[in-house]
């Protein structure tokens, strides 16, 4: 079926104008202005923008956490996706037994009957040894071409220096981009044993335990890696200000360095944390201060920063209480394991589906930044550093028909109900927002409109993606 976008204003990372879209399948086919319309479902985008679907390249589903799992599957997480205008996600494969593509395997058996977005992963690498390092360089050929290390979380997910170096050596020759969780683990450790001597377990001391110059240390600490490896790092979920200062100074000196931050860092502060519900915010790295918020703002106006990401992860305030989801009561442990002792709080936030719609009030309706950079940030850069582009992240002819019908006039009330997530509570409710997306395709196909579903498990596809782009 053919279906053709009328008399909309098409916004990419690069220009706005009007034109009407022509849709052949799952394909853009046609850009003009004043097509014409025969034998072609009409979708009138008057008084409308066109954006290219959000591309998340950092999200959790059903990630098995302490004595849980996190509240969103590939379905759910999909849906929530797409009624905030994401129409691509990017989880991560844990490194389990097996080899790295039985670990693929796995992940894929689990996620590609459900899924109702196209997604791709990356593979986290928290164990080296010799069939780890013989296995890396096979990853590209399994459409996977990206890998996470972490400098903490010692015992559990955490590699040494040395065996860092040895994977974005290997990755840097392979085409791999090496992603960096970027914490100290050794000093997490001291602080939170002292904390818990203490007695000091109320949810604040979760960032008290993992201080700031914590992560500016191993941040700097991963590019220099990096820099003797001859391989691209990408910093995730940045939350600190003198981060983005490392970061500066890395692309200062001609480094292949990138990174991202995610809504929440910068929109709360580890004030929340004191909050009677305070382990609503529990999220690793944790939330810092509003100075630290500025520092980020500034990094993705003026380009430092790359990246508007999530780092969804979701857990139910109480899972001993049930919610309705399409109908069906559905209860899952939550945050409520660690009532009484923050370091047994799931650590992770909802946000895959309000990544959008947030940013796009504050940003764009709120002056800072134009909607080109939003979708530069949203859209196009995590496509192309993740090897998506053009295929993902633009509107262009011969591009998937993954497009988000936005409303810049639309005010909406948000909150757990809009959101769509599969969890009992939302990180934004009540928040009043102005720019909304009224219709979502996903490859061609209508899988919101108004406020209406669509879609259905299984219809989002895993993509092979190349090597990306340094940007």
């Amino acid at each position: 079926m053919k279906r053709l976008i009328k008399n909309g204003t098409i916004v990419t990372a690069q220009k706005t104008y009007k034109a009407d879209i022509l849709i052949d399948g799952e394909k853009i086919a046609w850009i003009g202005v004043d097509l014409p319309s025969e034998d072609c479902e009409v979708i009138d985008a008057t008084n409308l923008l066109v954006l290219p679907g959000g591309v998340d390249p950092h999200v959790h589903l059903e990630l098995p956490m302490f004595s849980t799992v996190s509240s969103d599957d590939h379905y759910t997480g999909g849906k929530a996706a797409a009624f905030g205008g994401t129409t691509t996600m990017i989880d991560f494969v844990s490194l389990e037994k097996g080899s790295l593509e039985d670990n693929i395997v796995r992940h894929r058996a689990m996620a590609d009957p459900k899924t109702s977005i196209d997604y791709s992963a990356h593979m986290n690498i928290t164990r080296f040894d010799d069939a780890v390092e013989s296995q890396l360089k096979d990853l590209p050929g399994l459409g996977i071409t990206s890998v996470k290390v972490f400098t903490a979380y010692n015992g559990r997910l955490r590699l040494d220096d040395g065996n860092i170096f040895k994977v974005m050596r290997i990755g840097g020759k392979a085409g791999l981009l090496t992603m960096v969780h970027a914490e100290n683990g050794d000093i997490i450790d001291l602080l939170v044993s002292e904390a818990l001597s203490a007695e000091h377990k109320e949810p604040i001391w979760h960032a008290r335990t993992r201080p700031a110059w914590g992560e500016v240390e191993a941040s700097l600490r991963a590019f220099a890696i990096g820099a003797q490896a001859d391989s691209p790092v990408y910093l995730v979920h940045m939350n600190v200000a003198e981060e983005v200062d490392q970061l500066a100074y890395a692309r200062s000196k001609g480094l292949p360095a990138m990174g991202e931050t995610c809504p929440q860092y910068l929109f709360f502060t580890e004030d929340d944390l004191k909050r009677p519900d305070g382990a609503k915010w529990i999220c690793s790295p944790p939330l810092r201060k509003a100075q630290d918020q500025q520092g980020l703002l500034n990094g993705l106006e003026n380009g430092t920063i790359q990246v508007l990401s999530t780092d969804h992860c979701p857990f139910f305030y109480d899972g001993t209480k049930s919610i309705l989801y399409e109908g069906e009561p559905v209860r899952i442990p939550g945050k409520e394991l660690g009532m009484g002792d923050f370091t047994k709080i799931p650590n992770g936030l909802p946000g895959l589906g309000d990544r959008l719609v947030v940013f796009w009030n504050h940003a764009v309706s709120g002056g800072m930044m134009t909607p080109n950079q939003f979708v530069e940030l949203t859209s196009t850069n995590p496509a192309k550093i993740f090897g998506l582009y053009p295929q993902k992240g633009c509107v262009e002819v011969g591009s998937d028909a993954d497009l988000a019908v936005w409303d810049p006039k639309r005010e909406v009330t948000y909150g757990v109900a809009q959101a769509q997530h599969r969890t009992d509570y939302n990180l934004y409710e009540g928040w009043k927002l102005r720019g909304y997306p009224v219709q979502v395709l996903l490859r061609g196909k209508t899988i919101v409109r108004n406020g209406e579903w669509f879609g259905s498990a299984g219809q989002g596809r895993f993509l092979y993606r190349k090597t990306g782009e340094i940007l």
